[in-house]
């Protein structure tokens, strides 16, 4: 098929320098980006998918349900993609390698786990908790990039063969798979570098036809080769990025700065490139893909790694200023003028970016389930709020999570059903220790059985690539061809979960302003009833989690401590798998939410839980920074992942240097008080309500929806509601940065 191209209209002898190339870039982003929104948007990353029609392609499914399972039918689909994918290219970027979709969408949705390996009896545990089990969910495990850098397709391809004939034939069809699907790559990407030099041939004016020319050059070579300039790694981490999006929605980045850093330095000594071009380079990346990067942070031995190109990764990201997924990792030795250089771009550009993640509290967590601090300090921000070891972890941070809500409302109306016991708060705990166990235990199950038929159903034939030691082992990894097993399982809906047992602590026990039977008949009813917004207004104003030393601290800390007990005990049933707790709800608040009725905290029925680990709103009336932190950093699990803490602040924050200084020792304080992960918004609260009457007004608008940032505009009418009830306060406190 031939090449998609944007027919441009410059005149054969207009020139351009890379501030003007950018802003035409941004702009055709924009544009596609208010496109992908018209038609249908998505409440997750952007992730760089080009809205077309010139491509589509129909699934070849190897079972009668209209689905695919298994090496073969996974790496024949996938080649026959390749095989007939067009080139995207816009002759104004430094590099190629955009996508149009994901196979592993291309599945009927009810039918992704294979059948033959069914889990009923778990399911129906799953349904009665409202567990999202992770079973069939690919990826959210970080690959190692400097593998592709140090091989090359073509060295990887080498390597797959040497394997495959040390090998018996128990490991043919994993090598075979493999192989076929790098074949494929190769010939995609010369076909790519062939038809680059096609579109030289063709283009008019002068500039981007040299343009054009060098990126056939360097697509020629990065085919088979591996890259040795800086633009043949940005372009070889491009083609990754859309490779494996293509399959099923790729992974994260890794640690950027430290991966480019040896190019750049061996090119500026060359004389052959220079801190514009990389700014550049760095900013097409950007413009590419909105995948998770990691600045910054200490290395094995403690000692900052931020370089010259952190700083060119963060100009680059103001340049191009559109939804980035950039950390940065704190820690004792960082560079004190990279940091504040970071908080400056955060309020000089109100897009949620960059984030910050505390290295003491992770590694020294990580460090809890076993680890050394050399290993603990490789782990790098890899997605929404988790982290990864590149090319050693299989995780499924972010894919399982159990509604800590939905065990809450089992648990309650066990309790009104049972005559024989009075009703109480110790009552309803002893319920919801119990049922809490059987969720957990049932999730453990999940990943168990996830793990052992995974490859039977979608094995990772991309990312298997990027692993230490698995092309040696010839195996999936989850067959065991990862170096270790850490499963993320996040609760969600604490804070509702907390503000309810206190509700009922405080109304019904200790001031006797209602019953446990009277509350139960208004949570029927959905406090809709005579009296209903009075009782639900009374429950609503309880001492709630974030309060500061209140009731809903209290409970929260004490559902924190049982949940991290529970995950941590799975590590006793399935032993070689460490199970780590985490706080998180993703883009799943609204989900969870609509599962669940009316709660003793006043919420009505069907509403979204809490953020992440964040408070509900009106936690307290000043809406004190140091309170709700103190709090979050009071329930974190302590492991290794996180539990972010999520604020929203007005753009009235003054943004010149006494404010950044503010802002950084705010970050600073957070960080050292056993947080772990720090998501901003500085955003106008009358922008955003503009923009959520009429999303089109600011296409541009990024947002920091949750661990990922995201154009306002792609998200959904409810889900936008979600993000202008935090930022706007409607729902809760405006948030003090004093």
């Amino acid at each position: 098929m031939s090449a998609i191209k944007f027919i441009n209209q410059f005149p054969a002898e207009e020139t351009f320098d890379y501030d003007k190339r950018i802003k035409l870039l941004r702009k055709r982003k924009v544009e596609q980006t208010e496109e992908k929104a018209r038609n249908g948007g998505a409440n997750e990353d952007d992730y760089g998918l080009i809205v077309q029609d010139e491509f589509q392609y129909k699934l070849k499914p190897n079972h009668e349900n209209g689905s695919i399972y298994g090496y073969k039918a996974w790496t024949e689909n996938y080649c026959a993609i390749l095989d007939s994918h067009p080139l995207y290219c816009d002759p104004l970027d430094a590099f190629v390698g955009k996508g149009f979709l994901f196979l592993e969408r291309l599945r009927p949705v009810t039918c992704k786990w294979n059948p033959a390996y069914p889990f009923d009896e778990l399911k129906v545990l799953f349904d009665k908790y409202n567990v999202i089990s992770g079973i069939d969910n690919c990826h959210h495990f970080t690959p190692d990039l400097q593998i592709g850098f140090d091989l090359g397709w073509g060295g990887i391809l080498q390597k797959l063969k040497e394997q495959r004939a040390l090998h018996d034939e128990s490991h043919y069809e994993f090598y075979d798979s493999e192989i076929a699907v790098v074949e494929a790559i190769i010939r995609f990407l010369k076909r790519c570098a062939a038809e680059l030099k096609e579109l030289g041939d063709q283009e008019q004016n002068l500039y981007l036809k040299e343009n054009l020319y060098e990126m056939s050059r360097v697509n020629k070579k990065v085919a088979d080769g591996k890259p040795e300039t800086f633009r043949e790694a940005v372009q070889w981490m491009c083609w990754f990025s859309m490779l494996s999006r293509t399959y099923n929605r790729g992974s994260a980045g890794g640690q950027l700065d430290e991966m480019l850093r040896p190019y750049y330095e061996k090119d500026i000594a060359e004389g052959i490139l220079t801190d514009e071009e990389a700014v550049f380079y760095l900013a097409c990346l950007f413009l590419q893909d909105s995948r998770y990067f990691q600045l910054g942070g200490p290395d094995i031995n403690g000692e900052d790694m931020t370089s010259k190109i952190s700083y060119l990764c963060l100009d680059a990201a103001d340049k191009i200023n559109i939804a980035c997924n950039l950390t940065i990792r704190v820690h004792d030795k960082l560079d004190e003028k990279f940091f504040k250089k970071s908080v400056a771009y955060l309020f000089k550009n109100k897009q949620g970016w960059p984030r910050y993640s505390s290295d003491s509290a992770l590694a020294e967590g990580f460090m809890k389930c076993g680890y050394s601090l050399e290993m603990a300090r490789k782990r790098v921000a890899a997605g929404c709020h988790w982290m990864c070891i590149p090319g050693m972890e299989y995780t499924m941070n972010d894919t399982v999570k159990i509604n800590l809500l939905k065990v809450f409302e089992v648990a309650y109306q066990e309790m009104m059903a049972d005559k024989s016991e009075a009703p109480s708060s110790e009552n309803l705990w002893k319920r919801y220790e119990k049922h809490l166990k059987v969720a957990v235990d049932a999730t453990g199950n999940g990943i168990m059985h996830h793990l052992k038929y995974q490859s039977k159903s979608q094995p990772e034939l991309i990312l298997n690539l990027f692993q230490h030691g698995l092309i040696e082992k010839g195996v999936n990894i989850t067959d065991g061809g990862a170096n270790y097993y850490n499963m993320c399982v996040d609760g969600s809906g604490l804070a509702v979960v907390a503000d309810s047992f206190a509700a009922c602590e405080q109304r019904i026990e200790k001031e006797k302003k209602l019953t446990y039977e009277a509350l139960t008949k208004h949570i029927a009813n959905n406090f809709e009833d005579e009296d209903g917004e009075y009782i639900r207004q009374l429950m609503q104003h309880s001492e709630k989690y974030c309060g500061g030393d209140s009731l809903g601290d209290i409970w929260a800390k004490r559902v924190s401590k049982l949940y991290t007990e529970l995950v941590r005990d799975l590590n006793v049933q399935h032993p070689g798998i460490n199970f780590i707790p985490g706080f998180f709800s993703w883009s799943n608040t609204l989900g969870l939410g609509s599962t669940v009725g009316a709660t003793p905290n006043g919420r009505k029925a069907g509403e979204a839980i809490n953020h992440g680990a964040n408070p509900n709103g009106g936690f307290r009336k000043d809406g004190a920074v140091s309170s709700m932190c103190n709090s979050i950093g009071a329930i974190q699990p302590g492991y290794g992942n996180c539990a972010p803490v999520q604020l929203e602040f007005d753009p009235g924050i003054v943004n010149d240097a006494e404010g950044v200084d503010k802002m950084a020792a705010m970050i600073k304080t957070i960080m050292n008080t056993g947080n772990t992960l720090l998501n901003i918004n500085i955003i106008d609260a009358n922008k955003i309500l503009e923009a959520h009457k009429d999303p089109f007004k600011y296409p541009d608008l990024v947002v920091r929806v949750t661990g990922f940032t995201a154009f306002f505009a792609m998200l959904t009418p409810e889900f936008r509601q979600l993000v202008v009830d935090r930022v706007t306060s409607v729902n809760g406190n405006k948030i003090n940065v004093e």
